[in-house]
């Protein structure tokens, strides 16, 4: 797998984009090279990401090129600006971007219209890893203690705020300490620059923990306390309970008591051509036997993982091959069709934001969550 940053980015996309769509035995058309934005090198989704590329390639011929990106907002500029078809992302990118929220909500963002491929639910969880010499033995514990905050990343950022929240607690709580992308906060904990960050339990970074001599702990997120956890689906609500078996200090024997949403998220745009999407997720369904071994976590890409009416719509070529897979229902027909119309109506709402031209950064946030407010009344809360 070769790596495209800096300079070399265009000259990769050039390449991508220039490159001949390659017939495979009939079934899976695919170009002969394609790319997706991941997270970080060293990141669960990283790691999932160079596996599959590694069954496309045996498979098909097909080159992946998994290009890492620091923060939710770097892995979807080539997204957005169609440079790349795919992103295997988190909540942030997805989620947060769909609803215009916290950087996209700046104003040379606004809300995405995302699209959803195919996700990878896991047996690992989500959650605050943190050094097991600092002594965070519960969320309540992070008081005091100093907690990774990643410039760009609302997704890592946001589900850090909304654990302390379930504990009673708030960011003026921890001291914060800023780092440039994902890898570099964990690597902070070895580092003892940190304590704490946010990652999944099946993070290259969390096994490194693991192995330093701070070794690492994961605060509970314990399923006996719905205070706890009306807390937390208060400002978090895509969270579920999870025993976890998989990832850094846990086992089948020593589960660790937490939380989970899919991770990663392959997404997509509607300008994406749907006989491309199909085939990605046709070639990803065919050779999962092939890679879910090959990255912790990666058995979560599984069909029988895929529920179909989560936060955010599907691409039309993912739902054709739902369809003739006979996993497509009515009722997740029209869960899309809500989604649709929210991403609609936010839109419309974006638009006249924009037309106020709006200069003063605080004044265009106060215009765009009065507006986003109004736009989705009559929708379902799905965020705060």
């Amino acid at each position: 797998m070769r790596l495209y940053t800096g300079t070399l980015f265009g000259v990769a996309m050039a390449a991508l984009l220039a490159a001949p769509v390659a017939a495979q035995d009939g079934k899976v058309n695919l170009p002969r090279q394609i790319a997706w934005t991941a997270y970080d090198v060293g990141s669960g989704g990283y790691n999932s990401a160079v596996a599959i590329g590694k069954a496309l390639k045996d498979a098909y011929g097909v080159d992946l090129r998994v290009l890492p990106g620091k923060n939710d907002v770097s892995r979807s500029v080539p997204l957005r600006e169609g440079k790349v078809p795919f992103s295997a992302t988190g909540i942030g990118a997805t989620y947060f971007a769909q609803e215009g929220q916290y950087e996209f909500g700046a104003p040379d963002w606004g809300p995405q219209p995302v699209r959803l491929v195919i996700y990878c639910q896991a047996d690992s969880a989500l959650g605050i890893g943190t050094a097991k010499d600092a002594g965070i033995k519960t969320l309540k514990d992070l008081k005091g203690k100093r907690v990774a905050w990643v410039v760009g990343s609302p997704a890592l950022n946001e589900n850090i705020a909304a654990f302390l929240h379930a504990a009673g607690l708030t960011w003026d709580d921890v001291t914060k300490v800023e780092f440039g992308g994902f890898g570099a906060s964990w690597d902070g904990i070895v580092n003892n620059q940190v304590d704490a960050a946010w990652a999944s339990t099946t993070s290259g970074k969390a096994y490194q923990l693991e192995a330093s001599p701070r070794g690492i702990h994961w605060p509970a997120t314990p399923h006996n306390d719905p205070a706890l956890w009306e807390r937390l689906r208060e400002v978090a609500p895509y969270f579920t309970p999870i025993m976890a078996t998989e990832g850094a200090g846990m086992s089948k024997t020593n589960p660790y008591e937490g939380a989970t949403y899919p991770y990663p998220i392959l997404i997509t745009t509607p300008k994406v051509d749907a006989d491309l999407v199909y085939n990605m997720l046709k070639a990803m369904v065919e050779q999962y036997p092939n890679y879910k071994d090959g990255a912790p976590g990666n058995t979560g890409w599984a069909l029988e993982k895929q529920k179909f009416t989560w936060v955010a719509p599907y691409h039309e070529g993912a739902i054709r091959f739902y369809k003739e897979k006979g996993l497509w229902t009515e009722e997740a027909s029209k869960h899309n069709e809500i989604l649709l119309k929210r991403q609609e109506a936010l839109a419309a709402a974006w638009k006249k934001v924009e037309a106020m031209k709006i200069s003063d950064p605080a004044a265009h946030e106060k215009a765009w969550t009065q507006a986003r407010a109004e736009a989705l009344k009559g929708f379902a809360k799905v965020f705060r």
